[in-house]
């Protein structure tokens, strides 16, 4: 257990919700930002109603969802990551907005922190530069829903020192994560890379009528021993977030296999974007 010791988590969608879970079911004191009350209200039922989940199943006592709760605090104050250990920044994939934000973070945060982008594309790097610090800065991919999913991507910068990122690898494993480590900062990292490979190619096939989407996941459920097709994938993923993924991927390297497909781009101007939106390349009740 962290014991109470301080993290800030910036961004309080799915995935940051999902950290500020998972750190204070470990004991970590949790201040949960975000820009508005109602993205925070949002993110407070998500978390109870998924520690109830666990309840439920017999993983997690009441009194553990409770202390667990207790832990998290919510704010749209960003100067309360000042006095925090270790923040995770987990916002919209949008490298404007996580360099403006971790500009902020270097002017509030103590000289100690370790500053931490939940980005699963962005190069570390170019996030690390809007600060004076960036030996302090290192990627923390995890992904979702993250108190379902075991694994934590962790990306060393060109400038990330040795200890930050050993600071990042103790978080995460204390909050219940097997870690792997990325030491060359490229667009994408490997789990990203690896997914968006093959969703562009399924995507393609597609696209171009020669499968079904069905029957290009069952391809790969049933022929690679996939757990889940890479169509499904993207729906739980969201479109636009695989979509913008590879977008990224691409304007880095020029490789054009990670160029999206023009249907990810209508799918995600009429709004189906998977799972959350009740349609994506699959219907959802």
């Amino acid at each position: 257990m962290a014991d109470g010791r301080k993290l800030a988590v910036v961004g309080a969608g799915l995935m940051g919700s999902g950290i500020a879970q998972v750190s204070a079911v470990a004991g970590w004191r949790v201040s949960l930002r975000d820009v508005t009350p109602d993205a925070l209200d949002r993110a407070t039922q998500a978390i109870e109603k998924s520690l109830g989940r666990f309840v439920d199943k017999g993983t997690l006592s009441d009194d553990e969802r409770a202390a667990a709760l207790e832990r998290i605090t919510t704010t749209t104050d960003l100067d309360v990551a000042g006095d925090a250990e270790l923040v995770v920044e987990a916002v919209f994939e949008e490298v404007g907005l996580k360099r403006e934000i971790f500009a902020a973070l270097d002017r509030v945060c103590r000289d100690d922190a370790v500053l931490a982008t939940n980005t699963s594309a962005i190069p570390v790097t170019k996030i690390a530069a809007a600060t004076d610090r960036p030996e302090s800065v290192v990627g923390t991919h995890f992904f979702s829903p993250v108190p379902m999913m075991r694994l934590c991507e962790l990306v060393r910068g060109h400038k990330t020192a040795d200890e930050t990122l050993a600071q990042a690898r103790t978080f995460a494993e204390n909050v219940g994560k097997t870690c792997i480590v990325v030491n060359r900062d490229v667009a994408g990292f490997v789990t990203t890379r690896l997914i968006s490979a093959l969703v562009v190619e399924a995507v393609r096939l597609y696209e171009s009528g020669v499968a079904s989407a069905e029957d290009i996941d069952i391809a790969c459920q049933l022929g690679f021993g996939h757990p889940m097709g890479p169509l499904a994938t993207t729906d739980l993923t969201g479109v636009d977030i695989l979509r913008d993924a590879t977008a990224n991927i691409w304007a880095e390297c020029a490789d054009d296999k990670f160029y999206p497909p023009e249907i990810l781009s209508r799918m995600v101007d009429a709004g189906d974007l998977g799972r959350k939106t009740g349609r994506g390349f699959f219907a959802y009740d």
